[in-house]
Protein backbone atom coordinates (compact mmCIF):
# COMPACT_ATOMS: atom_id res chain seq x y z
CA UNK A 1 0.00 0.00 0.00
CA UNK A 2 3.06 2.90 0.77
CA UNK A 3 5.94 2.93 -1.59
CA UNK A 4 9.14 3.50 0.46
CA UNK A 5 9.72 6.76 -1.29
CA UNK A 6 6.04 7.76 0.26
CA UNK A 7 6.93 6.57 3.44
CA UNK A 8 10.31 8.98 4.15
CA UNK A 9 7.92 11.76 3.02
CA UNK A 10 4.97 10.60 5.36
CA UNK A 11 7.78 10.36 8.20
CA UNK A 12 9.18 13.57 7.27
CA UNK A 13 5.88 15.57 7.34
CA UNK A 14 4.93 13.88 10.86
CA UNK A 15 8.38 14.94 12.15
CA UNK A 16 7.86 19.06 10.88
CA UNK A 17 3.83 18.56 12.28
CA UNK A 18 5.34 17.33 15.37
CA UNK A 19 7.54 20.10 15.48
CA UNK A 20 4.66 23.07 15.02
CA UNK A 21 2.55 21.44 17.58
CA UNK A 22 5.34 21.36 20.21
CA UNK A 23 6.75 24.69 19.88
CA UNK A 24 4.60 26.80 21.87
CA UNK A 25 5.11 24.71 25.07
CA UNK A 26 8.87 24.89 24.07
CA UNK A 27 8.95 28.47 24.11
CA UNK A 28 6.96 28.47 27.05
CA UNK A 29 9.31 25.99 28.74
CA UNK A 30 6.30 24.06 30.07
CA UNK A 31 7.08 21.07 27.13
CA UNK A 32 7.88 17.44 28.96
CA UNK A 33 9.02 14.20 27.71
CA UNK A 34 5.52 13.05 28.25
CA UNK A 35 4.08 15.72 26.40
CA UNK A 36 6.35 15.28 23.08
CA UNK A 37 5.40 11.52 23.17
CA UNK A 38 1.48 12.19 23.46
CA UNK A 39 1.64 14.97 20.77
CA UNK A 40 3.96 12.56 18.56
CA UNK A 41 1.08 9.83 19.17
CA UNK A 42 -2.20 11.99 18.56
CA UNK A 43 -0.13 13.30 15.27
CA UNK A 44 0.75 10.07 13.96
CA UNK A 45 -2.60 8.87 14.14
CA UNK A 46 -4.63 11.91 12.94
CA UNK A 47 -2.37 11.85 9.89
CA UNK A 48 -2.58 7.89 9.27
CA UNK A 49 -6.45 8.33 9.70
CA UNK A 50 -6.53 10.69 6.88
CA UNK A 51 -4.20 8.67 4.85
CA UNK A 52 -5.88 5.39 5.28
CA UNK A 53 -9.23 6.93 4.28
CA UNK A 54 -8.10 8.15 1.01
CA UNK A 55 -6.59 5.48 -0.02
CA UNK A 56 -9.60 3.69 0.85
CA UNK A 57 -11.63 6.54 -0.96
CA UNK A 58 -9.01 5.95 -3.90
CA UNK A 59 -9.44 2.08 -4.05
CA UNK A 60 -13.16 2.33 -4.29
CA UNK A 61 -12.50 4.21 -7.54
CA UNK A 62 -10.04 1.61 -8.73
CA UNK A 63 -7.30 3.69 -8.68
CA UNK A 64 -3.92 4.47 -6.02
CA UNK A 65 -3.74 7.80 -3.78
CA UNK A 66 0.21 8.65 -3.39
CA UNK A 67 0.98 10.77 -0.66
CA UNK A 68 3.73 13.94 -1.04
CA UNK A 69 5.06 16.57 0.81
CA UNK A 70 3.10 19.91 -0.21
CA UNK A 71 4.91 21.38 -3.47
CA UNK A 72 4.73 24.60 -5.20
CA UNK A 73 5.56 24.36 -8.70
CA UNK A 74 3.69 27.65 -10.19
CA UNK A 75 4.18 31.37 -9.47
CA UNK A 76 1.51 32.67 -11.92
CA UNK A 77 -1.55 31.75 -13.52
CA UNK A 78 0.07 31.39 -17.15
CA UNK A 79 1.77 28.18 -18.49
CA UNK A 80 5.07 28.80 -18.37
CA UNK A 81 5.30 30.68 -14.54
CA UNK A 82 6.68 27.80 -13.18
CA UNK A 83 9.41 27.17 -10.94
CA UNK A 84 12.74 25.64 -12.24
CA UNK A 85 12.44 23.22 -9.17
CA UNK A 86 8.97 22.44 -7.21
CA UNK A 87 9.18 24.71 -3.63
CA UNK A 88 8.43 22.13 -0.94
CA UNK A 89 5.59 24.16 0.60
CA UNK A 90 4.61 21.75 3.06
CA UNK A 91 8.18 21.96 4.86
CA UNK A 92 8.87 25.85 4.69
CA UNK A 93 5.32 27.04 5.26
CA UNK A 94 4.27 25.49 8.20
CA UNK A 95 8.17 25.95 10.01
CA UNK A 96 8.95 29.59 9.42
CA UNK A 97 5.22 30.41 10.52
CA UNK A 98 5.91 28.64 14.36
CA UNK A 99 9.36 29.93 14.28
CA UNK A 100 8.22 33.81 14.01
CA UNK A 101 4.16 33.29 15.45
CA UNK A 102 6.41 31.38 18.43
CA UNK A 103 4.36 28.68 18.00
CA UNK A 104 1.16 30.07 18.17
CA UNK A 105 0.52 29.64 14.98
CA UNK A 106 0.02 25.87 13.52
CA UNK A 107 0.04 25.59 9.87
CA UNK A 108 -0.99 22.00 9.74
CA UNK A 109 -1.09 21.80 5.51
CA UNK A 110 2.07 19.50 4.82
CA UNK A 111 0.56 16.97 2.39
CA UNK A 112 -0.74 16.78 -0.97
CA UNK A 113 -1.22 13.54 -3.04
CA UNK A 114 -1.28 11.70 -6.67
CA UNK A 115 -4.03 9.56 -7.86
CA UNK A 116 -3.10 6.82 -10.50
CA UNK A 117 -6.09 4.91 -12.10
CA UNK A 118 -5.15 0.84 -11.56
CA UNK A 119 -5.85 -1.81 -14.16
CA UNK A 120 -9.33 -2.31 -13.23
CA UNK A 121 -10.58 1.35 -13.86
CA UNK A 122 -8.70 1.21 -17.15
CA UNK A 123 -10.82 -2.32 -17.99
CA UNK A 124 -13.86 -0.67 -17.15
CA UNK A 125 -13.52 2.80 -19.35
CA UNK A 126 -16.37 1.31 -21.60
CA UNK A 127 -18.88 0.15 -18.96
CA UNK A 128 -18.39 1.93 -15.47
CA UNK A 129 -16.27 4.92 -16.53
CA UNK A 130 -16.05 6.54 -19.90
CA UNK A 131 -13.07 7.51 -18.87
CA UNK A 132 -10.00 5.62 -17.60
CA UNK A 133 -8.29 8.66 -16.23
CA UNK A 134 -9.30 10.08 -12.66
CA UNK A 135 -12.01 13.33 -13.14
CA UNK A 136 -12.07 16.35 -10.74
CA UNK A 137 -14.95 14.87 -9.09
CA UNK A 138 -12.86 11.60 -8.37
CA UNK A 139 -10.19 13.46 -6.93
CA UNK A 140 -12.50 15.68 -4.78
CA UNK A 141 -14.39 12.68 -3.38
CA UNK A 142 -10.97 11.17 -2.66
CA UNK A 143 -9.51 14.30 -0.44
CA UNK A 144 -13.16 14.68 1.22
CA UNK A 145 -12.99 11.47 2.38
CA UNK A 146 -9.83 12.11 4.59
CA UNK A 147 -11.47 15.57 5.71
CA UNK A 148 -14.60 13.58 7.15
CA UNK A 149 -12.17 10.69 8.35
CA UNK A 150 -10.60 13.23 10.65
CA UNK A 151 -13.92 14.73 11.93
CA UNK A 152 -15.04 11.37 12.90
CA UNK A 153 -12.03 10.89 14.25
CA UNK A 154 -12.24 13.84 16.30
CA UNK A 155 -15.81 12.64 17.76
CA UNK A 156 -14.08 9.49 18.99
CA UNK A 157 -11.06 11.21 20.69
CA UNK A 158 -13.40 13.38 22.61
CA UNK A 159 -15.62 11.00 23.85
CA UNK A 160 -12.73 8.65 24.62
CA UNK A 161 -11.39 11.28 26.71
CA UNK A 162 -8.82 12.91 24.77
CA UNK A 163 -9.75 16.68 23.94
CA UNK A 164 -6.13 17.57 23.14
CA UNK A 165 -6.18 14.58 20.16
CA UNK A 166 -10.02 16.06 19.15
CA UNK A 167 -8.98 19.34 19.09
CA UNK A 168 -5.40 18.38 16.56
CA UNK A 169 -7.79 16.25 14.46
CA UNK A 170 -10.41 19.23 13.99
CA UNK A 171 -7.47 21.92 13.04
CA UNK A 172 -6.06 19.04 11.05
CA UNK A 173 -9.62 19.12 9.26
CA UNK A 174 -9.70 22.81 9.31
CA UNK A 175 -6.28 23.31 7.06
CA UNK A 176 -7.35 20.20 4.75
CA UNK A 177 -10.09 22.73 2.97
CA UNK A 178 -7.49 25.35 2.04
CA UNK A 179 -8.22 25.81 -1.48
CA UNK A 180 -5.20 26.68 -2.66
CA UNK A 181 -2.04 25.20 -4.84
CA UNK A 182 -2.37 21.50 -4.63
CA UNK A 183 -3.44 20.79 -1.15
CA UNK A 184 -7.09 18.85 -0.42
CA UNK A 185 -9.12 21.46 -0.36
CA UNK A 186 -8.60 22.86 -3.77
CA UNK A 187 -8.99 19.39 -4.51
CA UNK A 188 -12.69 19.56 -2.90
CA UNK A 189 -13.32 22.70 -4.05
CA UNK A 190 -12.72 22.49 -7.70
CA UNK A 191 -14.43 19.20 -7.97
CA UNK A 192 -17.98 20.09 -9.36
CA UNK A 193 -19.34 23.03 -10.81
CA UNK A 194 -21.13 23.64 -7.16
CA UNK A 195 -18.85 23.45 -4.25
CA UNK A 196 -21.75 22.17 -1.90
CA UNK A 197 -19.52 19.51 -0.68
CA UNK A 198 -16.71 22.03 0.20
CA UNK A 199 -19.36 24.39 1.55
CA UNK A 200 -20.82 21.77 3.87
CA UNK A 201 -17.08 20.33 4.92
CA UNK A 202 -16.40 24.21 5.95
CA UNK A 203 -19.61 24.92 8.27
CA UNK A 204 -19.29 21.68 9.91
CA UNK A 205 -15.38 22.46 10.53
CA UNK A 206 -16.15 25.70 11.68
CA UNK A 207 -18.81 24.23 13.89
CA UNK A 208 -16.31 22.05 15.57
CA UNK A 209 -13.58 24.80 15.48
CA UNK A 210 -15.83 26.83 17.89
CA UNK A 211 -16.37 23.97 19.89
CA UNK A 212 -12.58 23.58 20.90
CA UNK A 213 -12.95 26.71 22.28
CA UNK A 214 -14.91 24.45 25.37
CA UNK A 215 -12.24 21.68 24.95
CA UNK A 216 -9.56 21.81 27.55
Amino acid sequence: MFKINELFKIILGIIILVFVVNLNSITKLEISYEKIITATIFVVIIVFVNIFAKKLAAYYYHSHAEIKIWNIEKYGLRAGQHFNKPIPAGIIIPFFLSILSYGYFMWMAIFEFDVNPSASRASKRHDMYKFSEMTDFDMGMIAAAGVVANLFASIIGYLAGFPEFAKLSIYYSAFSLIPISNLDGAKIFFATRNIVLWITLIVITAIALGYTWFLV
